[in-house]
Parts: structure tokens; sequence; C-alpha cells
């Protein structure tokens, strides 16, 4: 082969990558989660002030203990101390790409013994700007005591069987996924053991603080049954996938045990079944008092 056919066919070679990568499916969960790890290496990098504000949706919120925007929070503080770093081992993508959400351990260490660490479990929703690159909507964690296991990964790129067509109008879109949060909290009061037995999909994993993260529903049942606790919670804001098969809430909660009323935030990521029902794929509820 002469050097110009040489030449020719790395051209082509390059072409072909670059047309492969531009063709990644937006479903794709590696997205999210090389989003994830750029935020982390931000952190280890700038510090935890300012890789969040590096990342933050423009409308993105913490709960400081209520929500906040990020923004705001991180804008306000002179700096957080200490060092934190986390790994993502539970994520999902919609179909469309524009949102997703990522959980997993964290450590938070500010002091220089093993005394000073602090375990816990983050989960962050993330979704897409105008340039198609994922920003951080929604971020909060539990505290629990140190893991005695690793947890295992679990990444799942989006099922296209569940996927079904953007809805023209935007503001029903959103309406069907309020509606759905909306009698979840109706039914909790109702039934709390009810109400999580048919909403929660058989793969829902619950956060609560002190406990490390659940999976299954039947596993969540025996918790909320043993620790005989009942849930009333109030709507606040939602959004969704366009391709209606992702989406999250979020608002208030008050739960009690006993005599007991803690009051919380909670947010939810629900996910479409094969049937087209909205099931909680995730729950995680943050603590007010001990903000």
């Amino acid at each position: 082969m002469n050097r110009k056919n040489i030449l020719f066919a790395a051209i082509a070679l390059v072409g072909c990558s670059t047309f492969a990568f531009a063709q990644t499916p937006a479903g794709t969960v590696d997205r999210v989660i090389a989003a994830e790890q750029n935020f982390n290496k931000a952190v280890a990098k700038k510090g935890i002030k300012d890789a969040f504000l590096e990342v933050a949706d423009a409308e993105g919120i913490v709960f400081k203990p209520n929500a906040v925007k990020i923004t705001d929070f991180y804008t306000g503080i002179q700096k957080q101390p200490g060092t934190l770093k986390w790994e993502p081992k539970f994520a999902r993508i919609a179909a469309a790409g524009d949102i997703a959400f990522t959980a997993g351990p964290y450590v938070y260490q500010n002091g220089k013994t093993d005394d000073d660490k602090v375990f816990g479990d983050y989960v962050s929703i993330w979704r897409t700007d105008a340039d198609n690159k994922f920003k951080l909507l929604i971020d909060l964690g539990i505290q629990h005591p140190e893991p005695e296991q690793e947890a295992t990964t679990d990444f799942k790129d989006a099922d296209a069987t569940k996927k079904i067509e953007p809805s023209k109008d935007p503001f029903n879109a959103k309406g069907l996924i309020v509606g759905t949060d909306k009698d979840m909290n109706h039914s909790l009061t109702l039934s709390t053991f009810a109400a999580y037995k048919e909403f929660l999909s058989p793969e829902g994993r619950y956060y609560f603080p002190g406990f490390e993260p659940m999976t299954g529903r039947d596993k969540i049942l025996k918790f909320i049954e043993n620790e005989a606790i009942t849930v009333s919670a109030e709507y606040v804001n939602a959004g969704r996938s366009l391709s209606n098969d992702l989406a999250y809430s979020y608002g208030r909660a008050r739960i009690k045990k006993g005599e007991i009323v803690s009051n919380y935030n909670y947010v939810r990521v629900w996910e479409l079944d094969k049937d087209h029902k909205w099931n909680i794929l995730l729950e995680i509820f943050s603590s007010v008092e001990n903000e």
C-alpha cells in the first residue's frame, strides 16, 4: 500500500470512529456513569463547593435540610471542609437519554482519623442541558453504620420495549407522574404497607436513615412491618423523561414510629413497567432534624 492509500485509510478510520462515537445510543447508562466519575474527580481536584457549582443544573437542588438550589447554597458558603468520596453502584437512564440517576455508597471525612469518617449512601438525579451534557438536578443522601460488605453493581441501559411515544403536551406528560405520586401519597394515608405493596417495583430500593439500603419489594415490606412505621407525604415537584419511561418526584414526609413523629424529605424514582404502569424503583428519605 502506498503512502497515499495509507493516508486515505487512516482518514477513513478516524471518520468511522467519530461516526461511531456520535451514534452512541442515548439510553446507554455509561453516559451518566461518566458524568458521575467526572464529578468525583472534580471534588478531589477543586473541593466540594466548586465541584457542585460546576455540575449543577440551573434548577438543581440539595436538601439542607429543606430543598434549596445547589447554586444558592454553595455560592453562599465559604468552603465545605473535609473530603468526600463515593462510587456509583446503581444506575438507570431513560431511553431518550435526558434523565438518569446514580446511587451508591459514600464516605465523608472531616478529620485525620478513621473515627472522623461518616458512612452513607447517596442518590443523584441527572438531567441533560441544551448541549446534551448531564447536569446535577437532585442530590441527597442518608447516613448509616459502616457497611459490612461491598455493594453489588447494578447498571442497566434503557429498555427500548418500555419506551412510548413522546407526549405532544409536556404539561400533560408531567401531570401523569404528578398524579401517580399523589395517588401514592393518598394510599399512604389508608395503609402504609398496602401502598408500598401496590406501588413498589419488585426490584425497588429503599433508603432510610440509619439503615443500609434495602433491595426488593419483599424485603422492604418486611422492614416497614417490623419497624411498625406509618408514612404520610406531601408532593412538591416532579418531572419525567421525554421517552416517558423514567421519572422522579419529591416532597415532604412525616414518619411515625410509636409515639415518635419525625420530618423528612422524600425523593422517588419512577420506572415504567412492561404493562406501562409506573412503579417506584427507588425511594430515599433525608432527615430534616438531623441536618
